[in-house]
């Protein structure tokens, strides 16, 4: 701040002393110079030290005052988030995604400035600038986006709620803001006493503990404060804090510890005065024994291995203060000390160290060589390659640096040798099999080529099996990276710069046009427009039409590698983009005009109604009812869509004039929706009428009723349509009907009667036996939340844990009370009658049981309402055989009971325990047998394998995915030509007729590869080379296409230079042949001739960017070639061709020289005529600024200051050495 307004002070000198220059200047130019003006009118003296001593007697001014030092309203804060409490820990490149907007977001808010930087451990570190306040918010914002957040309960009395959150909130805001925590107090009709604290682990800590202190201070027990040395608290507190845990109950006080991140020594014990008096006398004799007892050793560390000594949530330093006693001082992360202190008793400080240093050591970093654009490979899509490794290797981290052609590796040394080498297998794999190249597109026309929601570059990406790196628009570079494979690199480059080059010649022009005149343009249903498209069918078409398809179907309209939708994309020449894989949406666009966008859909539809038995109904509804009928923003027909399993109903565009309305789905949803739709049609043709009420989001799901039970009962009784808010809708509470006005009214009153016994708000409470409690707690109480949610959000509290009470309150409207009762005393009777039976499946089979992510499993639990539990896996399923051994000289086990194990039971590892009601147990069990799978052989043959498993695994996980089964293939060092196929058995056919369909396209793609690598040799003379190859490739690219051959030229190097191969069909081979014999003896015949041609008229000749010469030579089918710079003749030109031709071309050069010349000869004519450049004469030097009477023109010793001099004009901020001139001394 101090140095802006130096600026502008120093601005405002810079004006004022411009005006007195100019003023001066204006007075030389009106004077003669023989009198210039005096020194001191143009330099007037300042005021001496007498006038400054009168003024001293005025009135103290403003400036009078002893000026205060400026304290800096910018305060900076830096603060750390570690690795494991980042919550995006997993981007693809630091600085970009939801984490920068988010701190954009932050920083637009509060005004603060972010910096963020990543550490070595791949912690953020971040500095916050600002306010004090925006710096306070800025953080607090930060933790609660930035940060994984956890949360904590902290329990004190109600009464003292009221002073934690102060006057208006103050108290409760600050503390919010000093501990970059959430802190939520109940309200005060709720009866809990528990404050919730939400944040940080850390800010967790800091904010129960001020809780704490602010209740202490209002107990109306006592409190008691002992000041006790910081390092001595671990010993107060004891491993794990069990000792002041014990203490606490014991004595029944309160005792409060401040954690490790407060830097505070005092401890608060708050509780009856003579238990308080025992909690404290306890807690100064461990802090005294301690005290004569301890002593200290401090050892050095290396910083990057501090953390390998706190352990994972500090366990690590808990656990040698178990074993040894010994209490470890770690310094904080942002000191740069790397000195470790050892407290406790003499004889366990070694055995501590020796802990120390191993956990210390217990780490090793390591790297790998791999070149940095390898990195996204080696990470995988979404870190699935990384996940195998670190999968196996946990305690593994594994750090990859932007720029760095090396990946780092940290973590148990056997574990980083292991993963080292796994690594560098990958890095070794990518390099021989991948590729990359950069290509330079001009970045204006980058998101054409990303296309609508990325449509185009994903297409790219899919067909093409490439990665295509675009540089954000905000960098505005031109160039753009590929990486993959290497056919597909190049594939890939070939269109994207077609893209590019066909974008460079189109043309967009905007025209302003007022907008009454718009429907003029347009014409009656668009006549006049259609007629500008037809006349200009080369002018894009920006028709656009939207086709609802099964989502299941998409890849089918895609088809392999791409084929059918580029197929249709070609013969419509329409743009078509699907949505994403990963998104709800069912709606492909089709783009272009309009004739090829509907022959697009219709091509599109066919395909879906081939694949499953999708029924099509036109109904005939009045285009007038329409609007009516899909009701505001579609809420009325997307329930009618809902309601019939997701049916898509077509209407006609607007303004069309036509009835009909198209419903497309399986056939008996179909007939349902045609029945619905004629129903609402007919009510609103007679007379229609709306409703809406309003009633808590959360009472909906009760109003409907399971499985849509009680809303269905409402309709059939009144024949109203009943619609609720859909997710997307604004307005939550909006509940609509529609009908005739009767049924309207009596739905109305139905559903106002059930909101109005769901408002009346009543308490209740059942007996519950204790041991059936845990049942509706357990996963974060997911049971009583489905209750909540089922029953209008009726509220259930359980006792506490540890009390034996049973029982069990109930708050909520008295039907979903009721409800609830029922629900939870069905529940009470499931677990009562409750049997465990056991299902004995091998364990090989349990993974293939289970079904992608348990999803079998789950389908089993949901429909017979049983619990499974599934064995652990036993790591050597096959034991040793030991012989018998004797004891006391006699067999072991002799004497005593010997349990022997019947070769013919189950193994432990082979059983799964099933819970719930008997019936629904063996049905279960049913169930899980059904799913235990079968293998069958097919023989393929061996040299197939590789094909079968495709590209990393692709084309094998694509057939497993589809017939859902394991296939075997077995490994290449058996030789063996048998594939296991494994599955359940209703799959298993046709898993086998898949496999060998696919073994006869590979042995006819193989038949066809043969016949495809035939090779022809053909010599031609090499300097007929470049002809043949043509310009930039185009002749030989035409050949190579119109037959479907690959020709290759000679190397330099290479031994025979006359030899060009083709390889392809031999038929195919045989023609290029022919084609490339042709353009020999058409050169063959070709002469060249010298023609003498002026050089002062070549570049006429040549015309701009060569355009006129290429005409020429175009027109005469010659070679025209102009002497380079330096040729010994620079006259001379050679033409190239048929003789005939080469004549024609020369008559016609040498006539543009005749005339181009007469032009040059009349030029250098003019030339002679022209007058030179005048040179002005040098002006007399300047005498500058003078002035008379100066210091050094009278008789004193003063002398003319020198402008050379940087003692008398030193430049801003040098160092000059202090000197005495008549001056006086500067400043």
């Amino acid at each position: 701040m101090l140095s802006k307004s130096w600026q502008a002070d120093r601005g405002n000198l810079g004006t004022d002393f411009l005006a007195t220059d100019h003023f001066a200047v204006a007075t030389l130019n009106s004077e003669e110079e023989s009198d210039p003006p005096t020194y001191k009118d143009a330099f007037p003296p300042l005021p001496e030290k007498a006038a400054c001593l009168e003024s001293a007697q005025e009135p103290a001014g403003a400036w009078s005052n002893k000026i205060r030092p400026i304290k800096a309203s910018v305060i900076t804060q830096v603060f750390h988030v570690p690795l494991e409490e980042r919550k995006y820990k997993d981007m693809n490149q630091f600085g970009e995604g939801e984490q920068a907007k988010i701190c954009l977001e932050i920083m637009q808010r509060t005004g603060a400035h972010l910096e963020l930087s990543l550490a070595k451990d791949q912690g953020l570190s971040i500095m916050v600038s600002g306010k004090l306040d925006a710096v306070m918010k800025a953080r607090k914002d930060i933790v609660a986006r930035l940060q994984t957040q956890a949360s904590a309960t902290v329990t004190i009395p109600k009464e003292h709620h009221r002073f934690v959150i102060g006057k208006n909130g103050e108290k409760l805001q600050d503390l919010e803001l000093k501990t970059a925590t959430k802190i939520q107090i109940p309200r005060p009709d709720d009866p809990s006493n528990q404050i919730k604290i939400t944040g940080t682990k850390e800010g967790i800590e800091k904010a129960r503990h001020e809780v704490l202190l602010i209740s202490a201070e209002q107990d109306k027990r006592a409190v008691e404060r002992l000041e006790v040395e910081k390092a001595f608290h671990p010993f107060i507190a004891g491993p794990y804090n069990r000792l002041v845990g014990e203490i606490m109950q014991e004595t029944g006080t309160r005792i409060n510890i401040p954690p490790p991140s407060v830097n505070r020594t005092e401890i608060v014990f708050t509780g009856e005065k003579e238990q308080l008096a025992q909690a404290v006398a306890r807690i100064k004799k461990i802090y005294e024994e301690k005290k004569k007892k301890t002593t200290t050793i401090a050892v050095e560390v290396k910083k990057s291995q501090h953390k390998y000594v706190i352990g994972p949530k500090g366990n690590s330093l808990q656990e040698i203060l178990e074993r040894t006693g010994v209490s470890v001082e770690i310094p904080p992360s942002d000191s740069i000390s790397e000195t470790v202190i050892l407290r406790g008793e003499p004889e366990k400080l070694g055995q501590a160290l020796t802990e120390v240093y191993a956990k210390a050591n217990s780490f090793t970093v390591s790297s790998v060589s791999a070149p940095s654009w390898l990195h996204r490979f080696i990470i995988g899509k979404k870190g699935q390659n990384l996940a195998k490794i670190t999968q196996q290797m946990p305690k593994v981290h594994i750090e990859f640096t932007e720029g760095e052609d090396k990946i780092t590796l940290e973590g148990p040394t056997e574990d980083v040798s292991v993963a080292q080498e796994q690594i560098e297998g990958m890095v070794k794999d990518l390099i021989n099999r991948m590729d990359y190249v950069e290509i330079n597109i001009d970045h204006k026309f980058h998101r054409h080529l990303i296309g609508k929601s990325g449509a185009n570059i994903n297409r790219i990406k899919d067909q093409y099996k490439v990665s295509v790196r675009i540089p954000p628009d905000s960098e505005k570079s031109n160039l753009i990276r590929i990486e993959g494979d290497p056919q597909g690199v190049q594939q890939a480059k070939r269109e994207l710069l077609e893209l590019a080059s066909r974008m460079e010649n189109e043309r967009t022009k905007d025209l302003i046009i007022e907008q009454r005149f718009h429907r003029t343009i347009i014409g009656q249903k668009g006549e006049r427009i259609r007629e500008i498209r037809d006349k200009f069918p080369e002018v894009e078409n920006s028709y656009s039409i939207s086709v609802p398809i099964f989502k299941q179907f998409h890849k089918n309209i895609i088809g392999k590698g791409g084929a059918n939708i580029k197929k249709i994309r070609e013969e419509s020449n329409t743009k078509i983009d699907l949505p994403a894989e990963n998104s709800n949406s069912e709606t492909i666009v089709i783009t272009g005009k309009r004739a090829n966008c509907e022959a697009a859909r219709s091509r599109i539809l066919s395909i879906q109604k081939d694949l499953a038995n999708i029924a099509e109904v036109e109904v005939s509804i009045p285009a007038k009812l329409h609007n009516s009928l899909i009701g505001t923003k579609g809420r009325l027909i997307r329930s009618i869509m809902e309601e019939c399993g997701g049916v898509h109903i077509h209407f006609p565009v607007e303004g069309s004039g036509s009835d009909t309305v198209v419903i497309r789905g399986p056939s008996s949803d179909v007939e349902k929706a045609k029945k619905q739709l004629l129903h609402l049609a007919e009510e609103k043709q007679t007379k229609s009428f709306t409703v809406d009420i309003r009633a808590k989001p959360e009472y909906h799901k009760f109003l409907i009723g399971k499985g849509g039970g009680k809303i269905r009962k409402v309709r059939d009784s009144t024949g109203a349509r009943i619609i609720f808010p859909a997710a997307e809708d604004k307005d939550q509470d909006l509940i609509t009907i529609i009908g005739k006005e009767d049924a309207v009214r009596e739905a109305q009153k139905e559903l106002e009667a059930l909101i109005q016994n769901l408002d009346n708000v009543v308490e209740d409470y059942m007996l519950v036996d204790p041991k059936h409690h845990r049942h509706f707690v357990i996963r974060r109480g997911q049971v009583l939340r489905e209750i909540a949610e089922e029953y209008g959000g009726v509220m259930v509290s359980f006792p506490r844990s540890g009390t034996q009470s049973d029982k069990v309150t109930l708050k909520g409207a008295k039907d979903c009370v009721e409800a609830a009762k029922k629900r939870i005393q069905e529940i009470i009777e499931d677990l009562e009658a409750q049997v465990t039976v056991e299902c004995a499946i091998p364990q090989k089979f349990h993974r293939s049981v289970m079904g992608p992510k348990g999803s079998r499993i789950q389908q089993i639990t949901r429909d017979y309402n049983v619990q499974i539990k599934f064995p652990d896996r036993e790591e050597n399923p096959v034991h040793s055989v030991e012989p018998s051994i004797q004891e006391n000289g006699e067999e072991a086990g002799e004497g005593r009971e010997t349990k022997e194990t019947d070769p013919g039971s189950p193994r432990r590892c082979d059983i799964i325990i099933i819970s719930g009601r008997k019936e629904k147990c063996e049905a279960a069990k049913e169930a899980l047998e059904a799913l235990v799978p079968v293998t069958i052989e097919v023989e393929v043959p061996f040299d197939l394998h590789r094909y079968i498993i495709g590209q990393k695994g692709s084309g094998i996980r694509k057939m497993m995915d589809e017939f859902e089964v394991n296939i075997h293939v077995p490994a290449p060092e058996l030789q063996s030509d048998i594939i296991a196929i494994t599955g359940l058995a209703a799959n298993l056919d046709r898993a086998k007729t898949g496999l060998l369909d696919r073994v006869k396209e590979l042995q006819a793609e193989q038949e066809d590869r043969a016949l495809r690598s035939f090779k022809l040799s053909v010599t031609v003379d090499p300097k007929y080379h470049p002809k043949i190859i043509g310009r930039k490739g185009a002749v030989i690219t035409q050949i190579r296409l119109e037959h479907e051959v690959n020709i290759q030229f000679p190397d330099k190097d290479d031994g025979n230079q006359d030899q060009i191969t083709i390889t392809g069909y031999e038929k195919n081979t045989e023609a290029a042949r022919d084609a490339i014999l042709k353009i020999v003896g058409e050169l063959e015949q070709m002469v060249s001739e010298d023609v003498p041609l002026d050089h002062r008229v070549h570049a006429r000749i040549i015309g701009a960017r060569g355009k006129a010469i290429r005409k020429i030579m175009d027109e005469f089918k010659v070679d025209i070639r102009f002497p380079q710079s330096g040729a010994p003749d620079p006259n001379c030109v050679t033409v190239t061709g048929l003789p005939e031709n080469v004549e024609e071309a020369i008559d016609h050069i040498l006539n543009l020289e005749e005339e181009y010349l007469a032009d040059v000869v009349d030029s250098e004519a003019l030339q002679v005529y022209m007058k030179p450049p005048a040179h002005e004469e040098s002006k007399a030097p300047s005498k500058g600024f003078v002035v008379r009477d100066a210091p050094w023109t009278s008789n004193t010793s003063e002398k003319a200051p020198d402008m050379s001099s940087s003692e008398e004009f030193p430049s801003f901020g040098a160092q000059v050495a202090p000197k005495t001139l008549p001056w006086g001394p500067k400043r």
